[in-house]
């Protein structure tokens, strides 16, 4: 699973920390969270299943075919959440005899018709109803809902929304909607009969084996899953679809989206067999399923579920092309979810406190089809970026591997995705790529179809490289924190030595074991000197020759997960930008200069790394540049410029033009008018933006004939922002609609407070009641553990922040309804 994560900065990160601390320190003194014992083991599941698209209701039939684990034994019990039990019997010979069953909404707990020897098979038959919305049930931040089946617009009632059905597993949410035994360390094969109205089609796990014609206007279609799966896994999509097909081989490949994105849907998904080949390569197993399908689900509640051969993403996959401009901002979520069908689907956590071996997989492998796909360079960044989350995430008292917790829910963090994945990086680093690959191999090929565990995965990397490995793992995945490292240098000139210290400052008491490289530099010459810091401060001396080094570089390959403070001078990170040149050599000298912007040898440097071979770091470096200090604004002024106009990638303009505008320049007008019409949304955005500064009446006019054409990301907010500033009441429903339409997301919180003061300034009681209820939408859809920090900011803040500016207007011709509307939004406001 992709997390859909929301860094909502409005209300200060400062809240979420404290709540996320406190948090953690209840976590830790938790009971014990084993992995489910085992009394019997699903086998094979049959399902026949139709919809109720009124009542939101599914109908079902399943036989359920299981063994004794080991232990003989006369009971069964069964997840079954929500359901409306109608009957419960033991098949034998094609013939059913009722059974003696309780059932409390939760569990169906049924008495056999004898006692089972281990192994010896039985099947049972449920008649059934699954009634997910009756269900109350909660989310997580990771994943909003759990009700784990959903009718989206059934009634066809939202006109601009498609009536679909889908499923999400994930973690135990599957036995809302079929029987089962709802627990990772679970495998079974499947089959599906769905029927559903015929002008839709479906999407299950395994292969479409027939499709059968009702005379009721209907259609049976019949999906089969020979190979074993954990139950979480199991995936019904309903709805009216475009397919577009691919190939891996002789295998299937298909893309199902709305039909105005059949189009572009290879530019989306289009590398998925590629992709395929590539983990095909690195882990020496093939893809092991019979087809691989991607499907998109409206309303999903989190990102993307890696459902065995079904993959299903939230709406935001579905990008315009011209999104894709700027580049496939779901690609990593696609190269997430596939590589899950290696870990995670072939090999399965077999509890969710060894979820790392599912999600610290699926996170680093991002990594992995990046550096492959696009350079190091963009292997490097996503590197980063997730060591980054991760550092901001207050997460240091969580464990890896984490037997307490509150809830399963809680695993999908951002120590379970992103310090997982960073660990994996460092255990490349250590043992080599040759042997982290084949280890990879000894993992998946000894594990196959069956559920493991951390300790599984440190056997399988002892066998391959020879060493024991307990020390690594009980560092990194059975306990908790990261170093936090401060690294001083001494030269000695007489002796030709220098003297590298690395304390390590973190609280507590533990002293990580860490090997990295030190590598000293002259010009572009390179000693590289293998280390291993094994106390709390360490020291270690180099010779050097007739001059003193340039750069000293610690952790050469920058592969150390932990949060530092370099003592370096300027002229060392000015050295390690141009001669060490990986991509966080660079990134942190463009911070050094950055913070040493008056300093000319700095100025130098930064325009340099403006035009850095890797677009992702010249981005960076122009969000660096500060306006307000003269030296940066004339002295960079013609490289924006040009940079504005021909950078070949699109954001890298932008950025630019976001830049350009601070110089109020009519000369740019030309380029900013031309850039309007660019077709980046990011370049056409930000281009707006930028002519607001110029001419304010032009930039008005040019939004009003954008919004009648598609605009999605920077240019819909961009509109969305000259109409709240400068636009009048009749823009309302643009601004209201563009608001509502957008995921929940950094962006949307951004938006809020425009869309409040522009609420403010509407004088049609109808109106601001909607947009009211909008905000109140928003309020309610954040998910449960953001809601305690953000609703009294959306309540207080920006809710009450608008019925205090309608107060000021109380004294006005519209008086009445103005204390009509301040009335309606007081009572929203709770």
């Amino acid at each position: 699973m992709k997390r859909k994560l929301f860094l909502f900065t409005a209300c200060g990160l400062l809240m979420l920390a404290q709540a996320n601390a406190q948090s953690e320190a209840t976590t830790q003194a938790l009971t014990y969270q084993a992995t489910a014992t085992k009394i019997n083991d699903l086998v094979h599941t049959k399902l026949e299943v139709s919809f109720d698209y009124d009542k939101s209701y599914m109908y079902g039939k399943a036989w359920i075919t299981l063994q004794p684990h080991f232990y003989e034994t006369d009971t069964l019990a069964l997840d079954a959440k929500g359901m409306e039990i109608k009957k419960v019997a033991i098949v034998k010979g094609g013939a059913t005899t009722p059974l003696k069953y309780e059932y409390d909404g939760w569990m169906l707990n049924i008495k056999l018709d004898k006692k089972y020897k281990g192994g010896e098979k039985y099947t049972v038959y449920v008649d059934y109803t699954a009634k997910p919305n009756e269900l109350k049930v909660k989310g997580s931040a990771a994943i909003t809902d759990a009700k784990g089946l959903y009718f989206i617009n059934p009634k066809g009632e939202e006109k601009d929304k498609p009536t679909q059905i889908w499923t999400q597993g994930e973690t135990e949410a599957n036995s809302v909607w079929c029987p089962t035994i709802d627990k990772p360390n679970q495998k079974t094969t499947d089959e599906i009969a769905m029927t559903v109205p015929a002008k839709y089609v479906t999407l299950s796990n395994g292969l479409l084996i027939s499709q059968k014609k009702n005379a009721d206007g209907t259609r049976t279609d019949y999906w089969k899953m020979d190979m074993p799966h954990a139950p979480y896994l199991m995936f019904m999509g309903v709805g009216d679809y475009s397919i577009v097909k691919d190939k891996y081989g002789n295998k299937e490949v298909n893309y199902y989206v709305e039909k105005e994105y059949e189009p572009v849907a290879r530019r989306i998904f289009g590398y998925t067999p590629e992709m395929m080949a590539f983990y095909k390569r690195i882990t020496g197993i093939d893809y092991a399923w019979q087809k691989y399908s991607q499907i998109i689900g409206r309303d999903y509640v989190s990102g993307a579920m890696e459902n065995t051969t079904a993959t299903l993403h939230q709406e935001s996959a579905q990008q315009d092309a011209r999104e894709l401009v700027d580049g496939n901002g779901w690609e990593s979520t696609i190269a997430h979810e596939l590589f899950h069908h290696w870990f995670g689907d072939l090999v399965t956590a077999e509890s969710w406190s060894n979820l790392t071996v599912n999600e610290s997989f699926a996170n680093y492998s991002e990594t992995l089809w990046d550096e492959y796909k696009h350079g190091k360079d963009a292997g490097d960044a996503q590197n980063y970026n997730d060591m980054h989350g991760y550092l901001q995430s207050n997460s240091e008292k969580k464990d890896l591997v984490r037997f307490y917790y509150a809830d399963k829910e809680d695993m999908f963090d951002a120590v379970s995705y992103n310090k997982g994945g960073r660990i994996l990086h460092m255990l490349r680093n250590y043992v080599g790529d040759s042997a982290f690959f084949r280890s990879l191999n000894n993992y998946l090929t000894t594990n196959k179809f069956k559920a493991a565990e951390a300790q599984n995965l440190r056997l399988a990397f002892e066998e391959v490289t020879g060493k024991d490995l307990n020390w690594f793992f009980n560092q990194w995945y059975y306990g908790a924190g990261h170093p936090k490292l401060n690294i001083s240098y001494a030269y000695d000139d007489a002796a030709k030595q220098v003297t590298v210290t690395v304390k390590q400052t973190q609280d507590g008491d533990k002293v990580f074991r860490l090997p990295f490289a030190i590598d000293v530099y002259n010009g572009s010459a390179k000693v590289r000197h293998s280390v291993e810091m094994t106390e709390r401060e360490q020291q270690f001396t180099f010779s050097y020759g007739s001059s003193k080094p340039d750069l000293v570089n610690v952790d050469g390959d920058k592969i150390l997960l932990c949060e530092k403070t370099d003592d370096k001078s300027l002229a060392n990170f000015i050295h390690q930008y141009k001669f060490a040149g990986n991509y966080l050599d660079r990134r942190e000298a463009i911070d050094a200069c950055a913070k040493n912007a008056d300093n000319t040898d700095a100025q130098a440097l930064l325009k340099l790394a403006v035009n850095d071979k890797y677009f992702g770091l010249r981005n960076y470096a122009l969000s660096k540049l500060k306006m307000d200090n003269t030296a940066i604004k004339d002295g960079f002024e013609s490289i924006i410029a040009n940079i504005a106009k021909t950078d070949k990638n699109s954001t890298v303009r932008a950025q630019a033009l976001s830049l350009l505008a601070a110089y109020n320049k009519p000369e740019y007008k030309t380029l900013f008018e031309k850039s309007v019409m660019d077709s980046s949304y990011s370049v056409s955005g930000q281009a707006l933006e930028a002519l607001t500064k110029i001419d304010p009446a032009l930039a008005l006019q040019k939004a009003q004939q954008l919004k009648a054409q598609p605009a999605k990301g920077k240019l819909m907010e961009s509109i969305s922002g000259v109409l709240i500033d400068a636009g009048s009441e009749a823009d309302f429903d643009y601004v209201a609609g563009n608001f509502a339409k957008m995921p929940l997301s950094q962006a949307k919180m951004e938006m809020l407070q425009p869309v409040a003061d522009y609420i403010a300034k509407v004088n049609n009681t109808a109106l601001v009641k909607k947009g009211v209820d909008m905000i109140v939408d928003f309020r309610e859809s954040i998910p449960a553990a953001y809601k305690s920090q953000l609703t009294p900011y959306i309540n207080n803040m920006v809710l009450m922040g608008i019925a205090g500016k309608k107060k000021a207007q109380l004294a006005g011709a519209n008086a009445t309804a103005t204390q009509e509307q301040i009335e309606y939004i007081r009572s929203k406001a709770k």
